[in-house]
């Protein structure tokens, strides 16, 4: 009996070793999900596949670091992507129908993101 309670034990383990590690969100995945966006956030195109990217950003970001990283990321690229329309940047989550916990703002706070 006590054999059979080790090898459950050592099956476990291997499990939770092997066991796929889910990843943090990165800004490259952000930029790839909010690409599509540009056009009309440069007041040069339609919304087009915009809301697509943005729904899958939210539920890419599911814990408060990834909230925090995306909302990093969104934050310098509305500060460094020339032509950005602040106004529409910060509108598009209504836009597309999401609520997310933060402004897509130059001067949000990221590191208060829950």
């Amino acid at each position: 009996m006590e054999m059979a309670g080790k090898i459950a034990c050592f099956v476990v383990l291997c499990m939770l070793v092997a066991a796929p590690h889910a990843e943090a969100l990165t800004c490259g995945q952000v930029t790839s999900n909010l690409a599509p966006c540009l056009p009309y956030l440069r007041n040069k195109g339609p919304l087009g596949r915009c809301c697509s990217g943005v729904k899958g950003l939210l539920n890419a970001a599911r814990t408060t670091q990834d909230r925090q990283t995306a909302c990093t990321c969104l934050k310098s690229a509305a500060g460094a992507i020339s032509g950005i329309n602040l106004r529409k940047a910060a509108g598009l989550p209504s836009t597309c129908g999401v609520n997310i916990p933060y402004n897509i703002s130059p001067s949000t706070d990221c590191s208060k993101v829950q």
